[in-house]
């Protein structure tokens, strides 16, 4: 039997307390005595979360794990305070089978870092046309809640509807990448604006986020069914999700950490590591997606860790690929810009970034509180720890990484999965 004592932490923003932990659950919490032989965590002047949950991960495997794997991938997560990240079924051969699914699903148990879970596709092959294997992927191992074809958008709205229809039969949830491809094809890369025109770059107007989240909306008011609006980037996107919360329609969203901090101006200088989909938005949008995270409106804090080899990345810019690093720092991210102007607690912490993510994937045993009897996943972190980032230091295979060079402040000091340690002041632990 392992025993573990943390000791003084801010339990989750609700005081202090300490936490014994027994064989991966929590046995007493408030003030507890010493057992004999336990392990003692000194956690004073650290505030203990729930352990992170990611509704939004590229893990690359299979297909590319020249940019990703699942064991970096975990790893990256882990010392970012992670016990569970979705991985998304862009994959190579795509996650839309019942077998693809349980090989995600076992590779994650394996490596153990994370409980990692598949998300599956919407249609076979993302191709657009054809519903993928919803039902049989849900009825496997991996047990599948979430379906996606991020990186594309479900463009066609009579499939749609048939989606979100059949998983509602199952408590499933779409999680939906919006983008019209008319006004905003695949080559669009900036928002549309004085910006776009002077760098010459394809441009992707809000309205084209905006029109897909009104058109899954309506969807979901008519079917009864829940739809996960992805990555959120655009002020008219919150107006949207604000009016349908208001309605009672079933529909979640979430925001990422660099939509939440970095604005379309960075895009100046050509950088590729800047360059992702959607694209970086003006600053009076991310003044919009803060306080719609604050209010409500917005539900969760999703990374979009998008790893990508160097090959993919180092391009000039239109022809670079989409995507950049998350999961190692988001927690820093939302603490400096969310947690330090005072716009949230600690307490929302947990909710956006492990509770309610917990819930919208359906991941029983993770996002729960720091109670006897709860399973011990759990995070702790250093609130006035101040971080520089370094990308050489990543746990994972790639490096397009937008915070380097950056001070945060806010830090992950430890993890623990089910009673087990498994990252502590950024390195893995045996």
């Amino acid at each position: 039997m392992t025993t573990t004592l943390i000791t003084g932490a801010d339990l989750a923003g609700a005081g202090r307390g300490d936490l014994l932990v027994e064989d991966g659950v929590i046995r007493a919490a408030g003030s507890v005595d010493r057992p004999a032989g336990a392990t003692v965590v000194d956690a004073d002047g650290l505030v203990a979360l729930p352990g992170l949950v990611d509704l939004h991960t590229h893990l690359r495997e299979p297909g590319r794990e020249d940019a990703e794997t699942i064991r970096t991938g975990s790893a990256a997560a882990a010392v970012g305070g992670y016990t569970a990240v979705l991985a998304m079924a862009n994959t190579e051969p795509v996650t839309d089978t019942a077998e693809a699914a349980e090989r995600i699903y076992d590779l994650g148990r394996r490596v153990g870092l994370v409980d990692v879970q598949p998300v599956g596709a919407v249609s076979k092959g993302l191709a657009g046309a054809e519903l993928a294997e919803l039902g049989l992927m849900a009825r496997s191992r991996a047990r599948v809640r979430v379906f996606s074809d991020d990186g594309r958008c479900v463009q066609d709205a009579r499939l749609m509807r048939r989606a979100l229809d059949y998983v509602k039969a199952f408590g499933g949830v779409i999680s939906q990448h919006s983008q019209d491809s008319q006004l905003a094809d695949a080559n669009a890369c900036c928002h549309e604006g004085e910006l776009s025109g002077r760098l010459g770059l394809p441009s992707w107007p809000g309205v084209a986020e905006e029109v897909v989240v009104a058109r899954d909306v309506m969807l979901a008011r008519h079917t009864g069914a829940r739809v996960h609006v992805a990555h959120v980037s655009t002020a008219g996107s919150v107006e949207i999700l604000r009016w349908a919360r208001a309605q009672g329609i079933p529909v979640t969203a979430e925001v990422t950490p660099h939509h939440l901090m970095l604005t379309t101006d960075l895009l100046a200088g050509y950088d590729p590591v800047y360059k992702v989909n959607p694209p970086l938005r003006p600053d009076e949008d991310v003044q919009v997606l803060r306080e719609a995270l604050a209010d409500g409106t917005i539900d969760v804090v999703a990374t979009d860790h998008a790893p990508h080899a160097r090959n993919d990345k180092e391009h000039a810019f239109v022809t670079a690929a989409f995507g950049m690093l998350g999961l190692e720092t988001a927690l820093a991210v939302v603490s400096e810009v969310m947690v330090r102007p005072g716009l949230i607690g600690w307490s929302d912490v947990a909710r956006v970034m492990s509770t309610t993510p917990a819930t919208i994937a359906g991941l029983e045993d993770q996002g729960r509180p720091l109670a006897v009897g709860e399973p011990a996943n759990l995070t702790l972190v250093d609130p006035d720890a101040t971080v520089t980032i370094d990308r050489a230091r990543s746990k994972s295979l790639s490096r397009n990484n937008p915070w380097h060079g950056r001070t945060l402040t806010g830090a992950v000091s430890l993890t623990m999965l089910r009673g087990r340690v498994t990252a502590r002041d950024g390195e893995l632990v045996d």
